[in-house]
């Protein structure tokens, strides 16, 4: 079985040296990956993940995830080159085919999964050092065009970021891991392991190849009820269409219209409190160390292999929940692990 990680991600909303002081600060702890989002119009994921490698000696970095419709194939290569240059406990890539990029006048590549596959062929080939060249359906390059920066030493993994089948499927066949994100779901788990599976097969890899990440909203503090209300007004925000792509949620579809009536009014303590805590806590993390720990382990449990504790971590300040989570969180799950 795959070794159980727990990793910490960013939003990409901070100054430089913003950046720089949050690596130090994770460093400290025994996070296994760091990663950065890369949501538009926040600044794109490759910039915050070169401020912060030189100060993060103990976790790999990566972004989840670049969409190639906004960074061209040749573009994410030369970035996560870049990357692995300079990161000090490995590198991933993760892509992803994108959220409301209409919204930002971006259109999506056509048809999307041929794009990603064509994407992923185009990345691989730079980073191996051969020829970029492709006479694909969505991309075209020329036969000389080659990398002609320095190559990382090895294969750098990849993940895809998706709740879709067919997509998931693909990451069966090419990748290294699974993205569900938005999602703090134990029940979504198994259905996405299926959907993967498929694609392990068609591709002649075991099943259970591809590792499985989620990752969502965390709010942690030592009080448990101030956690949960930053969290209920967090996850308001994105509630309405997460619930819409997570078949195995039984949720009732006005409540989500009222939420999301709520939001678009600017009412945040309204659509806050119209969530349930059985509802609260299949879209994210929040509570005491201890209802981090226990969330963590029904979700190992259910076949994640890497948990990832999403933005914006403490009540009023970031540093004050990395902390917990780092001495309290990991401790227990570490404990927890080895029995």
């Amino acid at each position: 079985m795959a070794k159980r990680e727990l990793s910490i991600a960013f939003q990409t909303d901070k100054r430089a040296r913003e950046y720089i002081n949050l690596a130090k600060l994770v460093d400290q702890y025994a996070f296994d990956a760091v990663t950065v989002y890369c949501d538009a119009p926040y600044h794109p994921s490759f910039g915050p993940l070169l401020l912060m490698a030189p100060h993060i000696k103990r976790a790999r970095l990566g972004p989840a995830g670049v969409p190639p419709s906004r960074m061209h194939p040749l573009d994410i290569a030369a970035g996560t080159a870049l990357l692995a240059d300079l990161a000090q406990a490995g590198v991933y890539l993760g892509l992803v085919r994108g959220g409301w990029l209409a919204e930002h006048g971006i259109r999506e590549l056509d048809p999307p999964i041929r794009a990603m596959r064509e994407a992923i062929d185009i990345i691989r080939a730079l980073l191996a050092g051969e020829s970029a060249g492709y006479e694909g359906e969505v991309f075209q390059i020329a036969e000389h065009v080659r990398a002609p920066y320095p190559l990382p030493g090895e294969e750098i993994p990849l993940q895809i970021g998706t709740w879709g089948a067919k997509l998931a499927a693909l990451a069966g066949e090419v990748a290294d891991e699974v993205k569900i994100g938005g999602s703090a779901n134990p029940a979504v788990i198994p259905l996405i392991a299926d959907y993967i599976s498929l694609g392990e097969a068609r591709a002649g890899r075991p099943k259970g190849t591809v590792n499985i990440v989620i990752g969502a909203v965390s709010v942690i503090d030592g009080d448990r009820e101030a956690a949960r209300w930053v969290a209920r007004k967090a996850v308001s925000l994105y509630m309405p269409i997460v619930s819409k792509l997570d078949p195995t949620l039984d949720i009732d579809p006005q409540l989500m219209t009222r939420i999301q009536a709520c939001v678009n009014a600017g009412e945040d303590d309204e659509a806050a409190r119209l969530i349930p805590d059985d509802i609260l806590d299949r879209f994210l993390f929040a509570g005491e160390p201890a209802d981090i720990v226990a969330h963590c382990e029904r979700l190992y449990d259910a076949g994640a292999q890497r948990i990832e504790l999403g933005t914006p971590h403490g009540v009023t300040e970031a540093a004050t929940g990395i902390h917990l989570i780092g001495t309290r969180v990991i401790p227990a799950l570490r404990g927890w692990l080895s029995r």
